[in-house]
């Protein structure tokens, strides 16, 4: 197992991910937990010592059950990660009643690490207003001794992190966010990468094979990489690419399966960072597969000055572009659900100023139609 320091601790490289355990019958809620215990134990056999849950994980069953589990170990073999659950507007005034419950459904005195979870343009102003509480209480949770390190982790674009980095940032000592190779310029995790690096906030890496779908590449692709590692597996390229960034220390893995576990504590072994060669091939097969349903916007914002709706046309592309690729998903929904009704891709007219400036002859009028009607608008 390659291991990270982090301060005065010595951290796996890779971590279990609670979001993802082995389940009865596909049913999220009930997790199958004699498997889970399996799994946990191999991977406490081959060197992980940290593990992630969240208060909404399998319907919130992953911390009760990884608490049980964890039981049966030294508590001085693990570091044990968890987060308050604020992607849920709900939750805002619960922070300490929450923080005790999850204390109880772990079946610990402290968390080792503790996450803000989800900043993100729907919960960043309440986030940040001080009438919630929420850094105050985690704050006073830490020098109570009950947090050893405080953190965030980030779905938000790259202006949501700055300002919860300009509120809090000198107090974050970790930061997760969504990193792997497809993402790497299509969801801007270079540009956050850069920014943490700004920091000094080493990164923890959520989502690096992308929900699995870098595990499964077409055989056009798979045979490109092959040609640079015959013997590599197609999932190790996803880990080898995270390996070859310098600021991540931690790279969360959600394991269902024995297969799963063998395979990731075989890539994490050993470090094997990629050349520069194999770094421009995954860069480039990343280019090709979101360019196959992407619309080619540069954000150049030529658009924007010729809009009478006063419309971020490239940020809601990008969000079109994730939401085409994606086939669904969160994110982009998410991101247009905060916007007012007058800037949201419905407020569109078609009156196609915009495409009449565009360099790259977008059909800006008929993506963000489409947009409005794969979002329910």
């Amino acid at each position: 197992m390659i291991y990270k320091q982090f301060q005065d601790l010595s951290l796996s490289a890779l971590g279990f991910g609670c979001m993802r355990l082995p389940t009865v019958d596909g049913n999220d809620a009930n997790v199958d937990e004699t498997e889970a215990a399996r799994l946990i134990a191999r991977a406490m056999e081959g060197g992980v010592n940290y593990y992630d849950t969240a208060w909404g994980y399998h319907a919130g069953n992953s911390e009760t059950v990884l608490g049980r589990i964890l039981k049966q170990y030294p508590r001085n073999s693990f570091y044990l990660a968890d987060k308050f659950p604020g992607y849920d507007l709900s939750n805002m005034g619960k922070v300490e009643e929450i923080f005790d419950q999850q204390l109880k459904k772990c079946q610990v005195d402290c968390f080792d690490f503790y996450l803000f979870h989800n900043v993100c343009e729907m919960n960043i102003d309440t986030y940040l207003d001080p009438k919630n509480h929420i850094y105050e209480s985690l704050m006073a949770r830490k020098k109570a001794g009950q947090i050893r390190h405080l953190g965030f982790s980030a779905h938000g674009d790259l202006n949501t992190m700055k300002r919860f980095l300009e509120a809090y940032g000198k107090d974050m000592e970790f930061c997760q966010i969504q990193l792997n190779w497809l993402d790497w310029e299509f969801q801007s995790a270079r540009a956050k990468v850069e920014l943490l690096e700004e920091w000094s906030i080493p990164v923890w890496v959520m989502e690096p094979v992308r929900g699995g779908k870098l595990a499964r590449l077409s055989e056009e692709y798979a045979a490109r990489l092959r040609e640079l590692r015959p013997d590599e597996g197609v999932p190790a390229w996803a880990f080898r690419f995270v390996q070859s960034v310098p600021s991540v220390t931690v790279t969360l893995s959600g394991m269902s399966t024995m297969e799963q576990v063998e395979d990731n504590l075989n890539t994490f072994a050993r470090e094997k960072p990629l050349s520069e060669q194999e770094w421009r091939t995954l860069l480039s097969i990343a280019d090709s597969m979101t360019g196959r349903t992407s619309v080619p916007c540069t954000a150049c914002r030529y658009c924007t000055s010729h809009c009478p709706q006063g419309l971020d046309i490239p940020m809601l592309l990008e969000l079109y572009n994730e939401h085409a690729f994606t086939g669904g998903g969160f994110i982009a929904p998410m991101r247009v659900g905060q916007l007012p009704e007058e800037k949201k891709p419905s407020a569109c007219v078609g009156c196609r100023s915009c495409e009449a400036v565009c360099p790259q002859q977008i059909k800006i009028s008929e993506a963000l139609a489409d947009f409005s009607a794969k979002l329910g608008l």
